[in-house]
């Protein structure tokens, strides 16, 4: 029992933290998705005497001019944000890496979801697009993660990535519970009603696979400081989103410029 309300406790609670919203008074264990605003994560705790002004102008004078986009529609600070130092990525050295950090739960994903969608069919052949679930709870995001990277090791992902949207942003099932069996059973039925056996889900839920890449989104969700979705990152060095390119189509050829002047170096 303890174990139960521990976990009603933790799921309402990781929602709230990203939502900024009470868990639903009808169901406690499950909240509604996000509407209002990009979801956000709860802001770590500032170092003694630390000022986030100064560490992002500091960024910014120390990003080198080579590394900036030549002056002209996109501006450094205010429609991306450079990442100082910059990361390694998961793109062999040809290409250029457009990474996606998203959550099932929010609302904001889901609508930038068939734009990126429309452009990954038709970005350049150099671009390598990665997508990473966040991962700032144990649990309802862990459970969201643990979902998307499970059916991407069935080389499902292409096909179900929408209707795993669609299911909790359209229709209203969460794909969640407090208990992680109920959890499972709730995504079973989703893989089922889509034409994946039982036997294969199960496989690959608890797989190597699936293990492994939830280790590397928790890293990278702590390595990009990600505190609101949907968050892109072009090439483990820029940082943007739909409110500072100015739109979903701002979005996009912002992406394609930060994509083609690392291609160029």
């Amino acid at each position: 029992m303890k174990k139960a309300l521990w976990l009603v406790v933790a799921l309402g609670l990781g929602l709230a933290a990203c939502s900024k919203q009470a868990p639903s008074s009808s169901n406690p264990a499950v909240a509604p998705p996000p509407t209002a605003q990009a979801a956000k994560a709860a802001p770590e705790p500032a170092e003694p005497g630390a000022d986030k002004g100064d560490v992002s102008l500091e960024r910014l004078t120390a990003l080198p001019d080579s590394a900036q986009l030549p002056a002209g529609r996109w501006k450094a600070g205010t429609n991306y944000q450079p990442i100082v130092p910059a990361q390694t990525t998961s793109a062999d050295p040809t290409q250029v890496e457009v990474l996606e950090v998203f959550w099932y739960g929010c609302s904001h994903c889901y609508a930038l979801d068939p734009t990126l969608e429309r452009w990954r069919k038709s970005k350049p052949p150099y671009v390598k697009f990665v997508r990473v679930p966040v991962m700032w709870g144990q649990v309802v995001h862990r459970a969201h993660a643990r979902l998307y990277y499970t059916l991407e090791a069935l080389g499902k992902i292409d096909t179900l990535h929408a209707l795993a949207f669609d299911a909790v942003q359209k229709s209203g099932n969460f794909l969640v519970d407090a208990d992680d069996k109920k959890t499972f059973q709730l995504q079973l039925a989703f893989a089922k009603a889509n034409g994946i056996s039982e036997a294969d889900f199960t496989r690959e839920y608890n797989g190597f696979y699936v293990n492994a890449n939830l280790q590397r989104a928790d890293d990278l969700t702590r390595r990009y400081a990600v505190d609101s979705v949907p968050r892109v990152i072009v090439n483990g060095k820029y940082s943007t989103d739909v409110a500072m390119a100015g739109g979903h189509e701002q979005l996009i050829a912002l992406i394609n410029d930060l994509a083609a002047a690392e291609k160029k170096r």
